[in-house]
């Protein structure tokens, strides 16, 4: 198979709309060469406009890190350096050399199938192909590729070159060899990998969309408005679980609490709201979290009061980074 990834110095893009930019630039950022591939078809001068364009947007965002004072402008510029913006047929001479490719090309299945052909026809069969799809299931794409346990899907966030997590999405017959250089290598980079089954949604998409959804029916029925919703978000909710884990957080605060508030809401709002089968299995068990020593969680062998004063102390942090930390006196003091 491929190198191992601790040998990767040169990454290649295939797709060089926004998401593929922000591949490049994460790669760009921490010292990889990355050669970003224009799959479209275009006219020679459409072709060049649209490859300054590119390299015009990277250039941005690398300037905005300079405004932010994380690197300085020589720095911006060696980054920048870094990434080449070749067309299908510009690039075709430095396929072969290619360890690792990140598809990035639009959520159709068209234009997918045919991405695939003219990568698969011009790189080793060595190389690891990774889709940076949300769309497809790793177990379709790979009906659509020569050497089909060398893809998975690599799902990441917008912006890409900031969010840590990318989301691998592998099937049974996925080699394990490529998971862990591509997971070597995203860390390397400063990314976070998390390995899912292949299932519509993976993690992140799947919970947002209910959670979206729902605030959106708050603003539909009156509840509150998207103002109030979203300052909620920003003081309440989001920065809970910035710290600790969904099912981190239903541990820490015992299962039962959230059984009998899914019981409560989904009378009052509707049947969407019933506990999963999982936290009722949990509540006839035993499974209550912290106080029963498991959960979601195996609390046996860990301090628990350790563990939560090092999580209080990581929430204690996160306030005083955004301002929004308790000041003591402040009600005598204004």
């Amino acid at each position: 198979m491929t190198h191992h990834a601790a040998e990767v110095k040169h990454v290649h893009v295939l797709g060089a709309g926004r998401m593929g930019q922000g591949i490049a630039l994460a790669f760009a950022f921490a010292g990889l060469r990355v050669t970003l591939i224009d799959f479209k078809e275009r006219e020679a001068r459409a072709r060049d406009a649209f490859a300054s364009a590119a390299l015009g947007e990277i250039g941005r965002q690398l300037q905005t890190q300079v405004d932010f004072g994380r690197i300085d402008a020589q720095q911006a510029a060696d980054a920048l350096a870094r990434v080449e913006v070749l067309d299908r047929t510009g690039c075709e001479a430095v396929l072969g050399d290619c360890e690792v490719v990140f598809e990035a090309v639009p959520e159709l299945m068209a234009a997918k199938e045919a991405a695939f052909a003219w990568l698969c026809a011009r790189v080793s069969s060595t190389a690891t192909i990774a889709s940076t799809t949300s769309t497809f299931l790793v177990t379709d794409l790979q009906k659509v590729v020569t050497h089909p346990q060398r893809l998975i899907n690599a799902h990441w966030l917008n912006p890409a070159h900031l969010i840590p997590l990318v989301e691998i999405s592998r099937s049974s017959i996925t080699d394990d060899s490529v998971i862990a250089r591509l997971k070597d290598l995203l860390r390397r980079v400063g990314k976070v990998p998390v390995e899912c089954a292949p299932s519509a949604g993976y993690i992140v998409p799947r919970i947002q969309a209910l959670v979206m959804n729902e605030a959106a029916r708050m603003v539909e029925e009156g509840v509150a408005s998207a103002h109030d919703i979203d300052m909620a978000v920003r003081t309440g909710f989001g920065l809970r679980f910035s710290i600790l884990g969904l099912l981190e957080f239903i541990d820490w605060g015992g299962c039962d609490i959230l059984y009998y508030a899914s019981h409560y809401l989904a009378k009052e709002i509707g049947p969407r709201f019933e506990p999963a089968a999982i936290v009722t299995r949990h509540m006839d068990e035993g499974r209550d979290g912290i106080r029963d020593g498991r959960g979601f969680y195996d609390y046996a062998d860990v301090e628990v009061p350790a563990y939560v004063k090092r999580r209080l102390g990581e929430f204690g942090h996160l306030l005083e980074h955004l301002g929004l930390a308790p000041r003591y006196n402040s009600a005598i003091e204004a």
